[in-house]
């Protein structure tokens, strides 16, 4: 490489387009260093700071959503900076602030070291942020990567449960393996592809612009075809999309109640981000959507099938709540498949994933609080009266759930019914059978949950029973924030308004 060339790639490197990504990562570095120069009484401080630094950076995102910048790309095409990128900031931003709240109540109960738990969910969230805009298979392996890393060490991080280390290994193993069918078919593509002998443009196949240029010109090629079924399979490992879903209980149940929200709202989301930017209506795929949509179609009815089926017999809720997740991941590939054709697919799936992360991590936040010193240790059992000990909790908790299963007026249903009619429009009638049918599963087991918080039912004597953890006092702060996710969701379905307008236009 030329000199001349090192200075057209350097001018390309536009670091203010990435300055909330780089806030985040000297925050964590930050953290680090105040532990080392503040006192150990004085270490309390540092979740405030973390969460005051996420909350500005928030604040900025939405102020500036960066129009200098919107529509190109940067860093030698490595990142492309759009309104949907923008989009998920924001949404991985209010992920991790509400995964630091839930941390202070979890890790409360726990005698393990919290800073560096802080530490390591800001850089994942950074590495989250980069993966949603990435327009280059090096900067999505890499960034897909830095998250799957920091999760392998956050799963297994209550160090001292068997529970814990045995969700670390497994999903350790699976993340492993799931790499390995990414990154060959990402090898296979850039071989098939990259050919420099082929055409001038495909030297730089690693490029989502440039893969799509040689797949319109070479559409039933066998290896790019082969190549994209393992990159949708490594992808699918991800969103924990059947057949690849066998991960999800294990270790959904046995890592930390933050780390699994986390896992199952901000993860998936990173994941149909990546999926969206291959499959979307100008992905990189889109020259072979004769390939993309059936497999993709035959994932999503497997997986809403699968995920209700299995959570019918759950009695650990956290073991619940993961194949729950299962047959959303469902719907979601039910928004993804018909991007195709009609063009307000994409905004549905953005404005399902919102109205996801606001009744997730309301149920979530609820679990921690019922949760005891054994966190993989959560049954429905545990549930019982809540309502009347703890009334709040109980209607946080009964929002939340009606609103994963898609009850009206709660911001689930507007979400499952925006998907519903991108899929019509799209023409995928017999999927749609079936995801009306995994929606009349799943009340099923969501309002046996809340059965179980708000109805008497009959229980063992005091002697026989098992005992029950504790329940942890909710403060002011998570009161506030669970208050404001229940009628967040419960507003959001009333009037989705300028949000599910603007969402689903785009």
């Amino acid at each position: 490489m030329t000199l001349e060339a090192v200075k057209l790639a350097a001018a390309d490197n536009l670091w203010s387009a990435i300055l909330p990504e780089l806030i985040l990562g000297c925050l964590a570095l930050f953290l680090l260093v105040l532990e080392l120069l503040l006192p150990k009484k004085h270490h309390g401080v540092i979740p405030d700071v973390a969460s005051a630094g996420v909350l500005g950076t928030l604040v900025w995102v939405l102020a500036n959503f960066s129009p200098a910048v919107l529509g190109s790309t940067t860093f030698s095409g490595l990142l492309h900076h759009s309104v949907a990128g923008q989009v998920m900031r924001v949404f991985f931003l209010l992920c991790a602030l509400l995964v630091f709240l839930l941390a202070r109540v979890s890790l409360a109960k726990q005698a393990m070291p919290r800073i560096e738990f802080y530490h390591i969910l800001l850089v994942v969230t950074a590495a989250a942020m980069l993966l949603a805009q990435s327009h280059h298979f090096v900067m999505l392996f890499v960034a897909l990567e830095t998250l799957t890393i920091g999760l392998y060490i956050l799963v297994s991080y209550y160090r001292t449960s068997s529970a814990s280390l045995e969700a670390g290994l497994k999903y350790l193993v699976m993340g492993a393996l799931s790499s390995g069918f990414l990154l060959f078919g990402i090898v296979m593509l850039y071989g098939v592809a990259g050919n420099p002998a082929l055409m001038a443009h495909t030297a730089a196949a690693m490029n989502y612009g440039e893969l799509a240029r040689f797949l319109a010109a070479n559409p039933h090629n066998f290896i790019a075809s082969l190549g994209i079924v393992f990159v949708l399979a490594g992808v699918a490992f991800k969103i924990g999309a059947f057949p690849f879903q066998i991960w999800i209980p294990d270790v959904y149940q046995g890592a930390p109640t933050p780390v699994t929200a986390f896992l199952g709202v901000a993860s998936k989301a990173a994941g149909f981000a990546v999926l969206l930017g291959l499959c979307g209506a100008n992905g990189a795929f889109v020259a072979y959507n004769w390939l993309v949509t059936p497999v993709l179609t035959a994932m999503a009815a497997a997986t809403i099938i699968f995920g209700n089926i299995a959570a019918l017999t759950q009695h650990n809720v956290k073991r619940l709540i993961g194949l729950s997740g299962v047959s959303h991941a469902g719907f979601l590939l039910l928004g993804v498949v018909a991007t195709a054709a009609a063009p307000m697919a994409t905004g549905a799936v953005y404005f399902y994933l919102f109205a996801y992360l606001l009744a997730s991590f309301a149920v979530f936040g609820v679990m921690a609080h019922v949760a005891g010193a054994d966190d993989a240790d959560q049954e429905l059992d545990h549930y019982a009266g809540l309502a009347k000990e703890n009334p709040f909790l109980a209607a946080v908790l009964a929002v939340g759930l009606g609103s994963l299963a898609g009850i009206p007026p709660l911001a689930g249903f507007m979400g499952k019914l925006f998907v519903f009619i991108a899929a019509f429009q799209a023409g995928a009638r017999w999927l749609l059978v079936i995801a009306a049918a995994g929606v009349v599963v799943s009340i099923y087991y969501y309002f046996g949950w809340i059965k179980t918080a708000f109805f008497e039912t009959w229980v063992p004597s005091a002697d026989a029973a098992p005992a029950r953890p504790a329940r942890t006092p909710v403060g002011v702060v998570a009161g506030v924030a669970l208050g404001a996710l229940a009628l967040a969701s419960i507003a959001l379905g009333f009037y989705p308004g300028p949000l599910g307008q603007w969402l689903t236009m785009r």
